[in-house]
């Protein structure tokens, strides 16, 4: 037997065995389930009560977090930059290159590209922290807490602020009007309405043509926000499932550990590939929105 086979073998053992422990001290019974909430886990519960309409919860804690790490890395790496590159300066580069060449270049022509070039880089890297730090678990779950010297500690839990409908729809908002003011600047109020009906179209299709894609243009806010909020807010729930939820939801102690490998390995894959791939297509979307609003044909 080879030794791959023999380790696996180790690990399904183990595995099957921690499962037999868990029905011999807990039983296979259904127990009810009362207390636990899941949707709360999402709650943004006020922290501290700021004058007028801002408060301090979670969700503004991880944009500072965010906001901080993407302007200090940036910073930091830029200012030590070599002519020998070490490994870091080499990573940093091939993702200067995705961002400037692959998402900013390929998507508007050069002179736009320098122009829009720091926006799209710091929105790209802006939701690549908010989604990666989302996964690093912080006190934030203020429904559950413990008590240490006297001081109530929120309990560890993960949570993004993109998981949050809010974030990603202002971040849209702020690229939906963007790329219009670049469309009405380039071509002027009219010549701008009027690109947005592809060329060939003429007589009594235009109106209903024109009409559609205004609706299209504002629907490109859905696209944006939707995406990003849908997946990271949908790969948050099943981790938060798999890794013990759904065994206390059901109350069968014994499916969390058959749940918790496969809540590992979707918290494996949610850090290694969706963080990353929905921070790349906002970014992307963007690009292209901002080059087709200047474009001389729809």
């Amino acid at each position: 037997m080879s030794t791959r086979k023999k380790i696996l073998l180790g690990i399904a053992g183990v595995y099957f065995g921690a499962m037999a422990i868990v029905i011999l001290a807990f039983g296979a019974t259904r127990r009810d389930n009362s207390e636990f909430a899941p949707q709360n886990e999402f709650k943004t519960d006020t922290w501290i009560d700021l004058p007028g309409p801002l408060d301090f919860n979670k969700a503004v804690m991880y944009l500072v977090i965010a906001g901080i790490l993407t302007v200090l890395t940036m910073v930091y790496i830029a200012r030590r930059m070599q002519a020998r590159p070490n490994r870091v300066q080499t990573a940093v580069e091939t993702l200067y290159a995705l961002m400037r060449d692959n998402i900013t270049r390929g998507n508007m022509d050069d002179a736009m590209a320098r122009k829009w070039f720091p926006f799209i880089g710091t929105l790209f890297l802006f939701i690549w922290y908010s989604n990666l730090i989302g996964y690093i678990p912080l006190p934030t779950n203020t429904e559950h807490t413990f008590s240490i010297g006297g001081l109530e500690i929120p309990s560890f839990s993960i949570y993004a602020a993109t998981a949050n409908i809010s974030i990603p729809l202002t971040l849209a908002l702020v690229v939906f009007v963007s790329y219009n003011v670049e469309g009405i600047r380039a071509k002027g109020v009219g010549g701008y309405l009027k690109s947005l009906v592809p060329e060939g179209i003429s007589g009594g299709a235009v109106i209903p043509i024109f009409i559609l894609e205004l609706l299209s243009n504002f629907m490109r806010l859905l696209s944006l926000s939707v995406r990003l909020f849908a997946n990271i807010l949908a790969g948050h729930l099943i981790i938060l499932f798999m890794s013990g939820g759904l065994a206390v939801l059901l109350g069968l102690e014994v499916l969390g550990v058959f749940t918790l490998p496969f809540g590992i390995a979707l918290y494996l894959f949610e850090i290694g590939l969706v963080a990353t791939l929905q921070a790349f297509i906002f970014a992307t979307l963007s690009a292209i929105y901002l080059g087709g609003a200047v474009a001389e044909s729809h």
